[in-house]
């Protein structure tokens, strides 16, 4: 006698299949940037990284540029050991993103994904940092705050206008604010950001450090 399964059973005794993430093979990108004083008082400060210390006057530096798909996101892509970049061209995004480390870091996690090299990935970044306006008057303050977190989407709105409020989120950590990040297609043109990215920090009274 045969026993009826369910679906979802049937489907249970079914091996898992992992989905592979294939270099180049996603829809569009998300630009992080990360307010500089809030990672120095979460975590750098800590780890003595010299975009902390005082006068360096790092406001929002680049975490990352990351391939994104509608839902979701690819990452540790395989690719051939020929396309990484050297360590010289790491250090030299420090600039812009803190440290070479972090550099290195983003590509092996997102930037391999990115269908590029990583000389390219990163002077697509760099683009990508580039196009978008960071807010002048952010730069301005001289002690902390506590701002709703939608003070500093409009902040970005006021001075990009071809980003529009579902092409951009601000996020928070430990109830301050952390990133903006901006959807941008592949060839950097502001876009709407997929539903899971639409994420903004509800917080009405996050705290917003000043530059050192």
């Amino acid at each position: 006698m045969i026993r009826a399964l369910s679906l979802s059973c049937l489907l249970s005794l079914l091996p898992a299949v992992t989905r592979a993430d294939a270099p180049g093979a996603f829809d569009y990108y998300v630009l992080s940037l990360s307010w500089s004083p809030t990672w120095c008082a979460l975590e750098g400060d800590d780890r003595d990284a010299p975009q902390c210390a005082a006068g360096q006057q790092t406001g929002w530096s680049l975490h990352g540029l990351w391939p994104q798909y509608e839902s979701g996101y690819p990452d540790y892509c395989t690719v051939s050991r020929e396309t990484d970049p050297s360590r010289r061209q790491s250090d030299a995004m420090a600039d812009i993103m803190g440290s070479g480390g972090l550099a290195w870091y983003q590509w092996k996690k997102h930037g391999r994904c990115s269908g590029l090299t990583g000389p390219n990935y990163y002077a697509l970044s760099r683009r990508a940092y580039d196009s978008i306006t960071r807010p002048p008057l952010l730069r301005q303050l001289d002690h902390s705050v506590s701002l709703p977190a939608t003070v500093i989407e409009d902040a970005f709105l006021e001075v990009n206008p071809t980003l529009t409020a579902d092409m951009i989120t601000i996020t928070c950590d430990s109830n301050r604010i952390g990133e903006a990040r901006i959807c941008l297609t592949k060839d950097l043109t502001p876009r709407v950001c997929g539903a899971d990215v639409r994420r903004d920090c509800g917080l009405q009274d996050a705290l917003f450090d000043p530059i050192r």
